[in-house]
């Protein structure tokens, strides 16, 4: 685990985590937002519509924000040295050398594993299936030898619209049966050096790390897009 995160941390900018926090508490708001404000809905109508708003609106600005900070989106729909494809924006940092493809998920609650889906089986598998024996190009637009694979995920907060109740950083296992490395954004910041501006490690906003965990998160029926479990129910 250790080896993971020093892996994280010195290839992930600090401000890039800073960013995402950011984007997915301002994303998060905006989906409660647009629902309450444009629909009529309420009830489990309007957490599932909400859910499916949240996780479009949080993939963009996730995009938005790794191309900011340096990201490659990786090119093509399949991981490279596989026939595994997958259907979300998987952005890669690091170069020429073993580097970090970061995706987007959201949990249940948290540190519960995400919805298994195509494209999260698909860069799972980067943690053994990337070695230097696999003809790869190198010019940082497609996964390099030794990358691992990293889930930015959220939860939300069931006790109010609106809010997060945690986001962290995760590692999943080969297998999709635990995280081998997982870290609150929160814990993440200390391991950063401090910022030369003397600004907070973590923005200020919503607190994400709520003791209640109640009621129990929602979870409608995973819905088929493209080939693969949409990642936007209330949960």
């Amino acid at each position: 685990m250790d080896e993971i995160k020093a892996r994280v941390v010195g290839t992930l900018p600090r401000d890039l985590i800073i960013d995402l926090l950011d984007t997915a508490v301002s994303r998060a708001r905006q989906a409660h937002e647009l629902i309450r404000d444009n629909t009529d809905l309420s009830g489990r109508s309007a957490r599932g519509l909400e859910g499916q708003a949240r996780f479009r609106l949080m993939e963009k600005g996730f995009q938005d924000a790794c191309e900011a900070h340096g990201g490659l989106r990786l090119e093509g729909d399949i991981i490279p040295g596989t026939d595994l494809r997958y259907f979300q924006p998987f952005m890669r940092f690091g170069g020429d050398g073993p580097g970090v493809l970061l995706g987007l998920a959201s949990m249940p609650e948290p540190r519960e594993l995400p919805t298994r889906n195509q494209s999260r089986l698909a860069g799972v598998t980067l943690n053994y299936r990337l070695t230097p024996r696999l003809d790869l190009e190198d010019d940082g637009s497609t996964a390099q030898p030794g990358d691992i694979f990293v889930l930015l995920l959220f939860a939300r907060d069931p006790s109010q619209g609106g809010r997060l109740q945690e986001v962290a950083i995760g590692v999943i296992d080969t297998e999709y049966q635990g995280y081998l490395a997982y870290e609150t954004v929160e814990s993440l910041m200390k391991a950063y050096a401090p910022s030369t501006s003397g600004a907070d490690t973590v923005p200020d906003g919503e607190p994400l790390v709520r003791l209640k965990r109640k009621p129990k998160a929602f979870r409608p029926p995973e819905q088929p897009d493209s080939d693969e479990a949409v990642d936007g129910s209330a949960e």
